[in-house]
């Protein structure tokens, strides 16, 4: 079975060091690049499993980066930057990041969502029949099973939650979501997602209150968290 190979875009030598020990380690392939140029070169030969993407580039502001490898690159791409502002946040999520983590990081949480984004770039794809927790959710089907039992999901809910499971580990922007589910119109209505995710929450998790699945990023949107 040939091994993930991962490509890392960032200028600081001490951060690609580290990296290639924590990949390394949990047996990735490791390429690196120094600058926005070398990266997109590097991607474009030989595209890699995932990239992992600095904003801070010498050559090239990395949301720019972001932008040319969404043109054609549907793999994982994961933001590890310095800036944390909610603004450079969301505007890489909403250009195609897969996830967003600031510096300084744990490798052990970098790790774990670099795992997730893999899953779900195979999910929806190849996996037709989603299991998480107690919670069985048929895509072919479109029907959804907690504990075996069925549970009644309107329309919205239902395309709110596929959406939520195709994208697996992933953080949608309320722009995303509600641009998604309700149409470009519906932007700046977030009342709706706030309605419809708290309603969800009653119908699959254990404790709505208290949600294990649909994790809310203050400020930015919801991730949909699988602990298999």
């Amino acid at each position: 079975m040939a091994k993930t190979e991962v490509l890392i875009i960032d200028d600081e030598v001490q951060i690609r060091k580290l990296l290639q020990i924590a990949l390394g380690s949990n047996g990735y392939i490791i390429n690196q690049a120094a600058t926005a140029k070398e990266g997109l070169a590097l991607a474009a030969n030989h595209p890699p499993d995932a990239v992992i993407l600095d904003l801070g580039l010498p050559d090239e502001n990395g949301h720019s980066v972001l932008q040319k490898l969404r043109e054609w690159f549907t793999n994982p791409i994961i933001i590890l930057s310095v800036q944390n502002s909610e603004e450079d946040i969301i505007k890489a999520l909403d250009n195609g990041a897969n996830d967003y983590l600031t510096k300084p990081f744990r490798t052990g949480e970098l790790m774990a969502r670099i795992r997730s984004a893999l899953r779900s770039s195979v999910l929806e794809e190849n996996v037709p029949v989603i299991l998480c927790e107690d919670l069985e959710i048929n895509l072919l089907e479109r029907t959804v099973r907690k504990k075996g039992e069925l549970v009644k999901l309107t329309a919205t809910e239902y395309d709110l939650l596929a959406l939520f499971v195709r994208n697996e580990g992933k953080v949608l922007t309320h722009q995303y979501l509600l641009r998604d589910i309700w149409g470009p119109g519906y932007i700046n209505q977030s009342q709706y997602l706030r309605v419809f995710v708290a309603q969800l929450r009653k119908k699959i998790e254990t404790d709505p209150n208290r949600p294990q699945l649909i994790i809310t990023e203050s400020g930015i949107g919801y991730r949909f968290v699988c602990k298999d």
